[in-house]
């Protein structure tokens, strides 16, 4: 190998001296032999030198490598690199070698089997391919290899459209690769179980059935000696989890309990006899078994749920197992697994034909309940310190907060079928308990003992809350004075905290409880906990806009305490308390709603001037952008109506804004954020008030144009369309002359951006190409009848071409999305927001074609360049949807372009007889029903695919020698 990483040849002591490069610490040499090792895995001269690799004495890893190369040489260039006459000899070949590696590590004998699956889908002609491989495998060293093959098959089957096989040869292979062979494969599953002394105990016969169970009828499998040899996996102790993994894969082919019933009946019980492994499990604290049990019932119960609620009588037991399961969780290692239960069987106790059931089942999901109560518990502090209750394992403690919203959605769930009055009793018992236990308790100042089970009921009452109807008159008037009466600790703070904020709807509609509720949030505002001030600024957002009229005789009081707290915040509960303020403002009167933004909203405005003077660096910029997010929300919040010809109230006020921040603008067009933030607010300016901007259009629409040539930032284009779609001519009450000027500087804006692409590489402004096509898109929509027929449209058509030289996937997506509805205008459903008259409609589809006849070939060799090449695998889909729009436009035409443009690829990429099988495919559906012409598409993303995936993607193999040694996982 090359010092610069080209290879002077592929040897295997080259790629040998790579592969040992990978594993070391040199992170040029890494580079370089990764660049090496990925140019050998798709060369011609990878085939003959992987095999002498795994006949030789490499090391493991070098051999893995070798079998994953190999893996990738057969799926993806065996059609362009072996002749089918050596194909016979290379299955000989992969027979020996799998041989050889059967008794060996597993990972090896696991890719070879995969290259022999790959080859034997390949070999249309090999009809015989179980017996061939069986033969050749015979004798109990070689029993592993032959599982690990079955296993395989199907899988790889499945993945067939990685391979260069049509839709109907690939479906033939299949029917003859697995449905043909299925009652054979069983028969040789069950002589194996017959023929080992502990069958139940082998994980490779329990994941070969698992593999099969997709191709072989259920009732065979459970028909058979394999189901004993399942069932007793379960309990086993060497396959427990590859058994209980069978077992559930049987129980989703049973899903269909009207078709399955007799089996349903047989598997029951054999299910329910499971149960007496629990004891073991748990007594043993065997976690994996535990899961493993828990699966399995869990699985059958939501499998059958459908028969559940029909007879619950006869499937109560199995209910009752898998509520057993979660009750003696005590380390919450199980339970996760029967959540999709509950949910599920939820889904069919709410319907009224299954209320009996739901009675029946009303006793599981109450002491479902106490036992999520208990799970919700935060763990106790064995070092007493509870500022580290997790010992300072974050990733524990991150794990469980996750957990407990799972937890949460039970608990609705709960809600649904015993009824939020039980629910909420339950809250209020526990409540009850913990104050009652505490009175006689004796504590010391400040601690609070047991908090935990405190807490744990308020976070199950914040669950809940979603489910609470506001008119709940039972629980929670005795719930709500408690609430603001528990003890002042943080954990218990902040969840008292959250629970308030979320039963803001209850409160509105019981205002007696509004103002102890409201104070307690205000207090927290004076403690030191910063997880509480946020809990308290986030409720205080709720209250304002679910009570904001109630709180509207407080409007001015609310201003006090607003400024002075605002400052203390962090910028999100900054943005949360501000919007909920601004609910309370806008539910005021429109007479009174300028005085109201300019008492609450100038302190703002004053602090955004002081923070731009005194912004020396970057921090400083930085809080500047955030704080203009301030009156944002403001703009977004406050809109009053206003009838045409009259002065809005909030437009009035922000106008007197406007100079600040323009004048801010001009000064920071270097720094991106703030100039992103203040054409934010510009933007919600015009989508707030519409029609009403008019009187500052002239101003926004000069800064948009200087400080978008200026600057070049996307961000004045975002404006730019949202005043495009605001003032459109379908718009009611918009004046022509206003729209006329608009389009002018719409025009204008578009000349900017083209000049600044004419001067740049595209990579260079991605973003800027992103907002620009966006902004083309809403130009496309309402003025279809100016943009299509200017002298604009080639340039712009030509800007799009280059564009689509790029990698990114936003600016691409934005770009291909405009070729797609450019494209519409040339046939007879054009992307228009109204419909054109019928001479305009004609005249541009006329100019459309004419524009695809002298731009289309180049169009076509870039967007097939970016699905071989480029583009990100989120653009496929726009790009092929462009090719289809100019195939539906210019059939012939496309056809040459694309024939003319898969002769420029590389000469070797693409055999000749490949590119003439996909333009003859192309040509028989041209023509044809517009179905047909669909599959043109399908066609064509098929073969960028391939391209892509044989001489552009990553093979596998590299990650593994930069990963652990013996990992291997496919």
């Amino acid at each position: 190998m090359a010092a610069n990483g080209a290879p002077t040849s592929y040897t295997p002591s080259h790629v040998l001296q790579a592969v040992v490069a990978m594993r070391g610490a040199d992170r040029e040499a890494k580079k370089q032999a990764h660049e090496y090792l990925e140019r050998f895995q798709k060369s011609k001269d990878a085939w003959t030198l992987v095999i002498g690799i795994l006949q030789s004495e490499a090391d493991a890893e070098a051999k893995l490598f070798a079998a994953t190369t190999l893996r990738g040489k057969l799926t993806y260039d065996l059609s362009t690199d072996i002749p089918d006459s050596e194909l016979l000899a290379l299955r000989d070949q992969l027979l020996l070698l799998l041989k050889h590696y059967a008794a060996g590590m597993r990972p090896i004998r696991v890719q070879l089997c995969v290259c022999l699956a790959v080859l034997a889908i390949h070999m249309k002609e090999w009809k015989d391919v179980l017996p061939v491989v069986v033969s050749a495998l015979q004798g109990p060293e070689s029993h592993a290899a032959v599982l690990d093959f079955l296993r395989v098959l199907p899988e790889e089957v499945t993945e067939g459209r990685k391979i260069t096989l049509s839709e109907e040869e690939l479906s033939q292979r299949t029917k003859e690769l697995l449905s043909d062979n299925a009652d054979q494969v069983v028969q040789l599953l069950v002589n194996y179980a017959q023929a080992s002394a502990k069958p139940a105990d082998d994980p490779l016969l329990m994941e070969c059935i698992t593999s099969w169970l997709r191709e072989v009828p259920v009732s065979t499998i459970v028909g058979s000696p394999l189901c004993d040899v399942v069932f007793a996996g379960v309990i086993g102790d060497s396959a427990f989890r590859e058994a209980a993994e069978t077992v559930c894969t049987i129980l989703k082919e049973t899903r269909e309990v009207d078709d399955n019933q007799d089996i349903i009946q047989v598997l029951l019980p054999r299910i329910l006899r499971l149960r007496s492994g629990l004891d073991k499990v748990i007594a043993e604290e065997d976690t994996e078994a535990y899961q493993a049990l828990t699966k399995v019932f869990a699985s059958a119960a939501e499998a059958w749920v459908v028969a559940v609620v029909r007879e619950p009588g006869h499937f109560g037991p199995l209910v009752d197992v898998v509520l057993e399961c979660a009750m003696r969780d005590e380390n919450r290692d199980v339970i996760e697994h029967t959540f999709d239960f509950w949910y599920e069987l939820k889904q069919y106790l709410v319907i009224e034909r299954y209320m009996e059931a739901r009675v029946q089942f009303v006793d599981v999901y109450s002491r479902l309940v106490n036992a999520l109560f208990k799970h919700l518990q935060y763990p106790k502090s064995s070092s007493g310190d509870e500022n580290d209750l997790f010992e300072g394992d974050r990733e524990a403690e991150e794990r469980f907060r996750e957990f407990r919203h799972r937890m949460g959605d039970t608990l609705k769930d709960a809600c649904a079928v015993m009824g939020v009055t039980d629910c909420l009793s339950k809250v209020l018992a526990t409540i009850n308990k913990w104050s009652a236990e505490r009175s006689t308790a004796t504590s010391h100042p400040g601690v609070v003992p047991h908090w935990q089970e405190l807490e744990a009921p308020l976070f199950a009452m914040r669950a809940m809350g979603q489910m609470v109807p506001p008119d709940e008159s039972i629980v929670l008037p005795q719930l709500m004075p408690l609430l603001v009466a528990i003890p002042n600790h943080e954990k218990l703070r902040f969840a008292t905290i959250m629970v308030l904020g979320r039963y803001t709807e209850w409160t509105a509609a019981h205002r007696e409880y509004l103002e102890p509720q409201f104070n307690y949030i205000v207090s927290a505002f004076q403690t030191d906990s910063k997880e509480v001030i946020r809990a308290a600024a986030m409720a205080i957002k709720y209250f304002c806009t679910d009570c904001k009229e109630l709180l509207s005789g407080q409007v001015l009081q609310l201003q006090t305490f607003y400024d002075q707290i605002l400052d203390k915040l962090p910028d999100l509960s900054q943005e949360e308390i501000t919007e909920g303020v601004a609910s309370v403002v806008a539910a005021q009167p429109p007479t009174e709603l300028y005085k109201l933004l300019k008492l609450y909203c100038d302190p703002l405005v004053q602090r955004l001037m002081n923070k731009a003077n005194n912004a020396s660096d970057d921090d400083g910029k930085v809080a500047v952008a955030d704080h203009v997010q301030l009156i944002t929300i403001f703009v977004q919040t406050v809109k009053p109506y206003s009838a045409p010809g009259t002065e809005n109230p909030a437009v009035k006020y922000w106008q007197e804004v406007f100079p600040v921040l323009a004048t801010i603008v001009e000064n920071f067009l270097d720094f991106v954020p703030i100039c992103e933030r203040i054409c934010r607010c510009w933007r919600y300016m015009i989508i707030s008030n519409r029609t009403a901007m008019t009187p500052l259009l002239p101003e926004l629409a000069n800064k948009l144009a200087s400080g978008f040539a200026a600057s070049r930032q996307g961000a004045f284009l975002w404006v730019t369309a949202a005043i495009l779609r605001e003032f459109s001519e379908d718009r009611e009450h918009v004046d022509q002359s206003i729209t006329q000027s608009i389009y002018a500087f719409f025009e204008a804006q578009a000349t900017t951006f083209l000049r600044v692409l004419n001067e740049i590489q595209p990579s260079e402004l991605p973003d800027v190409i992103e907002d620009f096509f966006r902004l083309l898109i809403d130009a496309l929509l309402y003025y279809p009848h100016r943009l299509v027929p200017s002298e604009l449209l080639g340039p712009i058509f030509e800007a799009s071409i280059y564009a689509l030289t790029l990698e990114q996937r936003d600016p691409l997506s934005a770009t291909l999305h405009f070729l797609r509805d450019l494209l519409t205008y040339g046939g007879d459903n054009p992307a228009t927001s109204d419909a054109l008259p019928a001479d305009v409609a004609a005249q541009i589809r006329t100019i459309i074609r004419a524009l695809l006849a002298s731009h289309g070939e180049k169009l076509v060799k870039q967007v097939m360049a970016g699905m071989m090449i480029t583009f990100p695998r989120d653009c496929f889909a726009d790009g092929s949807g462009v090719l289809l729009a100019m195939f539906e436009l210019l059939p012939t035409e496309t056809t040459a372009w694309v024939e003319r443009t898969l002769q420029l690829l590389p000469q070797g990429t693409v055999s000749p007889a490949e590119a003439n099988r996909l333009m003859t495919k192309i040509k028989e559906r041209i023509g044809a029903d517009p179905g047909s012409m669909r599959q043109v598409r399908a066609l064509l993303q098929d073969f960028t695919n391939t391209y892509r995936r044989r001489y552009v993607a990553p093979r596998d193999g590299l990650g593994q020698l930069e990963a652990d040694r013996f990992r291997f996982n496919r």
